[in-house]
């Protein structure tokens, strides 16, 4: 549900493919062995043809205290991927009648500004202009575990006040999609979760997804984690504040059950999934389009607390792809990649995790400031122990791994440093691209 930073904002990948039925599960397999060696992830993925699974793994547990395992049942919050649930809902208020896509909001919410102008539509674009609530990090992060009401998210929501007027520019805002929560409940006269179990659990049959609560480890729900050297337990946002915008919980066998039947028409009207595809800006209604070189697919990522999911569908070969994580010491759009990679046929690498020792005397000639005349951002590097620490400017430190020849990686961002100490330079790798740095 938070926005999230790295070094750069993730490049989109295009990948040329030709699907085949027969894959390499060996490969896969042994790709998922070797992050499950390295403790680089603590998750489930599942891949669907055709409404049918033809590979699901799971690795890591569902709560370390307890030391129980997680298998293919086992339940992740999913963060955003739930405002593709939500806007589903919408939709079948829109298809019965009950509300329409140019309304405004003044009905519901007579307080929040420009709610005369601010339509459902706005909302499901991210164009409505409401500043998101989860920007003011660090005073959000003083009451994201205690309950809250509609009233006192309103409040919050009102005071965080616009950001620009609607319609003028696409920008992210998980207060859209709590909104819209709250008109879905008003609308169908019923709480959010008895909305989501009546319109969509129930009738698709997902047997592992619903409405969060507080988790429950007896339930196979996972907790969350997060990577410090070790696996720490990570806060538990409390599902009132997110709602339809972060608090539902699936498994990637459920999402990939859900986006099939979405993209094949069976949740909402033709002309509703049209609306939903159709984008406006940078997003569509609920859901993002994802290329592949010359195939179009659409779906959604979501993160809350230490979760991380994401879920993506093409149409053609009516592949569906789906990602839930409850701890990560890797970069999950890597394992994406990989997955999809190995199901059309494409060349990937199983990662190299092997480490190179050095003295901390020897990372003495890394440190430094670093800037780049191709992006406004300064990388500072120091040490700790026998470790290089990276910090770019407003955002948090990294610590990186060294794999000899001058190259330290930070595999959760899928980012490679180079340097060339005699030079006093240094290369940032991501997503395919590389930036020059010069130490200052």
């Amino acid at each position: 549900m938070i926005k999230k930073l790295t070094l750069l904002t993730f490049l989109t990948i295009l990948v040329h493919f030709s699907f085949s039925q027969s894959f390499d599960k060996i490969k896969l397999d042994a790709y998922f062995d070797t992050l499950s060696k390295y403790n680089k992830f603590m998750g489930s993925v599942a891949v669907a043809q055709n409404g049918h699974v033809i590979y699901n793994r799971t690795l890591g547990f569902a709560n370390l205290k307890e030391q129980q395992k997680a298998n293919e049942n086992t339940k992740y919050r999913i963060g955003s991927i739930s405002k593709t649930f939500t806007a589903a809902l919408v939709f079948k208020a829109i298809d019965e009648k009950k509300i329409s896509l140019d309304q405004t909001i003044q009905k519901f919410f007579p307080d929040i500004k420009n709610a005369d102008k601010i339509t459902i539509a706005n909302l499901l674009y991210h164009r409505s202009g409401i500043h998101d609530f989860t920007d003011d990090q660090e005073e959000y992060l003083k009451w994201h575990t205690q309950p809250k009401t509609e009233k006192e998210m309103l409040a919050i929501i009102s005071k965080g006040g616009i950001d620009f007027e609607p319609d003028t520019q696409s920008d992210y805002s998980n207060s859209n999609y709590l909104l819209l929560s709250y008109i879905l409940e008003k609308t169908f006269k019923m709480p959010y979760a008895q909305i989501l179990h009546k319109y969509i659990v129930k009738p698709l049959a997902l047997t592992n997804t619903f409405l969060g609560k507080k988790i429950n480890s007896k339930n196979n729900e996972a907790s969350s984690y997060r990577f410090e050297g070790n696996w720490k337990l990570a806060d538990e946002t409390d599902i009132s504040i997110p709602l339809g915008a972060g608090g539902i919980v699936s498994t990637p066998i459920d999402l990939v059950k859900f986006s099939t039947a979405l993209f094949e028409g069976k949740v909402i009207s033709q002309n509703s999934l049209a609306q939903m595809k159709t984008v406006n800006g940078k997003y569509g209604m609920g859901i993002l389009a994802i290329p592949f070189y010359d195939k179009a697919g659409f779906g959604h990522s979501g993160s809350i607390d230490g979760f991380s999911a994401t879920f993506s569908y093409f149409s053609d070969g009516n592949i569906a792809y789906a990602l839930t994580s409850n701890g990560t010491n890797f970069n999950n759009n890597s394992i994406s990649l990989a997955v999809l990679s190995a199901v059309f046929n494409k060349e990937y690498q199983i990662p190299d995790f092997k480490t190179a020792e050095q003295s901390t005397s020897d990372l003495n000639k890394y440190l430094g400031t670093y800037a780049s005349t191709a992006i406004p951002i300064k990388i500072t590097i120091t040490k700790g122990n026998t470790t290089l620490i990276a910090q770019a400017t407003d955002q948090p430190a990294i610590r990186l791994s060294s794999k000899g020849n001058h190259e330290f990686i930070f595999e959760d961002a899928g980012i490679i440093l180079s340097f060339n100490p005699t030079e006093n330079q240094m290369i940032l790798k991501q997503g395919g691209k590389e930036f020059k740095f010069r130490k200052e």
